[in-house]
């Protein structure tokens, strides 16, 4: 007797996470691991725009591939987090309100965007960082990761964000986008990072940018800038220290690494696949066995 196609997926998960460089990604051992402790079959993929077989491949042909091929949904990434709005059917309201998607799922032929980002780094603020200085941060990129993390901040009771990044139209966009969410909440772009620590110094900075990633080796701003009295948080997290978490801890910072909102947004995307909770500690520890 064949068993209907919906008690197959109901024990089983298909997914995978869409970027360039992502060949160190730690997320597919995550979600399988999960899916195994939970009795599921366990299928992640990585789709890496970067890889030679992928070539000449857009992202609409990449979502339209994997939603014929039977996945529950994807996992979106640098540089795709904006763009892939633009291939979807519906956003849930963290999304929309951000303005990013990092997750996307397949259902009764519909593509729904959510942003897990922004919930992964709030939470792996509030613990690993539950006493720190709010404010005033400095937040490093305003693309689709860092409007997440932008949020999430916010919500996590900082008063006052700088928002740096090379394109100043991106960052004045984004100060407006979270004033007008967040009324309490003030947001400004700035252009230059040392006149900043000169003259209103920010008590913690957070990197949302590619830079500091194994292809994107190095830091957005000058690590001699730091100080013992800030904290500095990293959304990269292959390799899991960047050079910019190095040198924040040698200069005496206490530091954040990418390691957290990397668990907590796949604690998240997991049940949004599946239909089924999580334990965040089990995936950590998937997380945690890697090398460093």
């Amino acid at each position: 007797m064949r068993v209907a196609d919906t008690d197959i997926q109901a024990r089983r998960l298909l997914a995978g996470l869409v970027g360039r460089g992502i060949t160190l990604s730690r997320t597919p051992a995550m979600h399988v691991a999960e899916a195994e402790r939970q009795g599921l079959s366990g299928d992640y993929r990585l789709l890496d725009m970067d890889a030679p077989e992928n070539s000449g491949l857009t992202l609409a042909a990449v979502l339209d591939r994997a939603e014929a091929d039977g996945f529950d949904g994807l996992n979106v990434t640098y540089p795709f987090k904006i763009e892939v709005i633009d291939h979807l059917d519906a956003l849930s309201d963290n999304a929309r309100a951000v303005g990013a998607v990092n997750t996307v799922v397949f259902a009764e032929g519909r593509r729904t965007g959510h942003n897990t980002d922004l919930w992964g780094f709030a939470e792996s603020f509030r613990r690993g960082l539950p006493d720190a200085e709010t404010s005033h941060v400095l937040l490093l990129g305003a693309g689709g990761a860092g409007v997440a993390v932008a949020h999430a901040l916010a919500q996590s009771g900082v008063s006052r964000l700088s928002i740096l990044d090379s394109d100043t139209g991106r960052a004045d966009a984004l100060a407006g986008a979270l004033t007008a969410t967040h009324p309490t909440f003030r947001a400004a772009a700035v252009g230059d990072a040392a006149r900043l620590f000169d003259t209103d110094r920010p008590d913690g900075v957070v990197n949302a940018t590619p830079m500091g990633m194994a292809k994107l080796p190095g830091t957005a701003i000058d690590t001699g800038l730091l100080g013992p009295d800030q904290w500095v948080a990293d959304i990269v997290y292959f390799p899991l220290e960047t050079r910019l978490l190095a040198e924040a801890r040698d200069r005496g910072c206490r530091v954040l690494p990418g390691s957290g909102m990397a668990v907590f947004q796949a604690v998240r995307a997991f049940e949004l696949f599946t239909g089924r909770p999580a334990c965040p500690d089990e995936m950590k520890a998937t997380f945690d066995a890697f090398a460093t």
